[in-house]
């Protein structure tokens, strides 16, 4: 995973399907090229969102846009090896993927070990109460935690599968807080945060999807190891397998604001189809407006969009989240290197101005711990939060958006010009630019700045405040223009 945040305006869009089976191959190829490249996924293009006609499913994306700001948790047995999640199982994705590995074995010996990893992983000092306490002092509104990734293991008590947490042969079994999900997203929503499930559509794992017996042999890609077209008795065992997990999920662990889907290569464009929309139905009827992100496959399942590890060029008139890395990789790093409050306070504002939602990954240790270079940022973010967030949570977008360093925001009948400074040797003067346009009778400053006077000027007001001498430059001044 690469830790670059880039910016994108015209994201790219799977094959679609012509029907044939020798084009059904092509186009599942296609599809497994072009939903992800290097373990990232593109997103959905703007244009093309469906918006959701359930009234309750817009309720809950007016929920979602409130929220601003989420804590996304990629973690499993992999984080034992400090290396990317799943991905190194793929041997088409080897190149990338299996970079820092000791390849003094083969590759087949190397999945063997991997898919062994559930029987030593045991995170004894894993504390849920604690993750949520500072989610909350971190501003954190929403949980984004992996139930599952492509390698199929399960982080809650599944009754599908054997690769779980609280199976026999993972010596975390016993442990009070074996089921991890259920422990984690009750002590999360008794902190007032939403709970989204992370759920690999693919699984690398269970034998209706990946099996040796084909013509692919021991290679394998992210795909099935099959035709679905040619073998579709198979293919239904593995969707029946899929939609139990998610009932499974949606029914017994509690309320669910949202279901992200992952692995867009898994969709009916690319010959998999595994009929989303038909178990999310069935889902809202016990959990009603629950939202869905079937990432990159557009439709009516598609709730909001997900860029991954970039931020979208301009503002986008749809619901959008950009997931990006407080560190270098998704999954836990061993001396990993950590985005600083600054970092992060200027990219979710970058994010908030734009009109979209940060979740912001920490990957836990594989002792349960949180890494102490993310607990600082996280308790830096929550103190600038704690006085600034009026300007971020519950807003929308507001023109001009963004000019030089300053963005901008609204929120009942206040705008809010946010002047963020990139390094700690920006100069923070004591006269301030604000290039918006609109009529406004009054700017005061948010924390412990004072306005003494303003101006309006042509394209917009200048603004005098009192002065101030800074131990350091602040990540970020507000002014609130009524």
């Amino acid at each position: 995973m690469s830790d670059e945040i880039l910016q994108k305006e015209e994201p790219g869009q799977a094959a679609e399907s012509t029907g044939t089976k020798a084009e059904t191959k092509d186009v599942q190829a296609a599809g497994e090229k072009e939903a992800v490249v290097a373990g990232v996924h593109n997103y959905s293009r703007e244009d093309s969102y469906v918006w959701p006609e359930d009234p309750r499913v817009l309720r809950k994306l007016e929920w979602f846009q409130d929220q601003k700001l989420g804590l996304m948790m990629h973690w499993g047995p992999y984080s034992q090896l400090g290396i990317v999640e799943s991905w190194a199982l793929s041997d088409a994705d080897a190149e990338w993927s299996r970079d820092g590995i000791d390849w003094e074995v083969t590759g087949e010996e190397f999945k063997k070990e991997y898919f062994g990893l559930n029987r030593t992983f045991n995170p004894l000092r894993f504390e849920p109460e604690k993750w949520a306490d500072l989610a909350k002092e971190a501003g954190m509104k929403y949980l984004l935690f992996t139930t599952k990734h492509h390698d199929g293991f399960c982080m809650w008590d599944t009754q599908y599968s054997d690769y779980k947490i609280t199976a026999p042969d993972c010596p975390f079994h016993t442990h009070k807080y074996a089921d991890i999900c259920a422990h984690l997203f009750e002590s999360f929503r008794k902190r007032g945060i939403g709970i989204a499930a992370y759920f690999s559509k693919a699984d690398w794992h269970v034998d209706s999807y990946w099996k040796e017996d084909t013509e692919k042999g021991k290679f394998k890609s992210r795909g099935p190891s099959y035709n679905p077209a040619e073998n579709p008795e198979e293919w239904e065992r593995f969707v029946t397998f899929t939609h139990n997990q998610i009932k499974e999920l949606a029914t017994g662990y509690g309320k669910l604001d949202a279901m992200w889907f992952d692995a867009g290569w898994v969709c009916e464009r690319a010959g998999q189809d595994i009929r989303l929309g038909e178990v999310i139905e069935q889902v809202r009827k016990v959990q009603p407006g629950m939202l869905c992100a079937d990432r990159t496959i557009g439709g009516p399942y598609e709730n909001y969009v997900t860029p991954e590890q970039c931020v979208p060029e301009k503002p986008l008139s749809i619901p959008w989240e950009s997931c990006i890395t407080l560190g270098t990789s998704f999954s836990f790093k061993y001396e990993d290197t950590y985005k600083s409050p600054r970092e992060v306070i200027n990219l979710l504002v970058d994010i908030v101005v734009k009109g979209g939602n940060l979740a912001i990954n920490v990957g836990p240790q594989p002792d349960g711990r949180l890494p102490e270079g993310a607990i600082r940022t996280l308790k830096g973010m929550g103190a600038w939060l704690g006085v600034y967030g009026e300007a971020i949570y519950g807003t929308r977008v507001c023109a001009p958006y963004k000019k030089g360093n300053i963005g901008f925001t609204q929120k009942n009948g206040t705008v809010y010009a946010i002047e963020t400074f990139a390094k700690e040797t920006d100069p923070a003067e004591n006269t301030v630019w604000i290039p918006y346009k609109g009529e406004v009778h009054e700017i005061t400053a948010m924390g412990g700045e004072k306005v003494i006077s303003f101006t309006e000027e042509t394209g917009g007001y200048r603004v005098t405040l009192e002065d101030q001498e800074y131990e350091s430059v602040p990540v970020a001044r507000v002014f609130c223009l009524k």
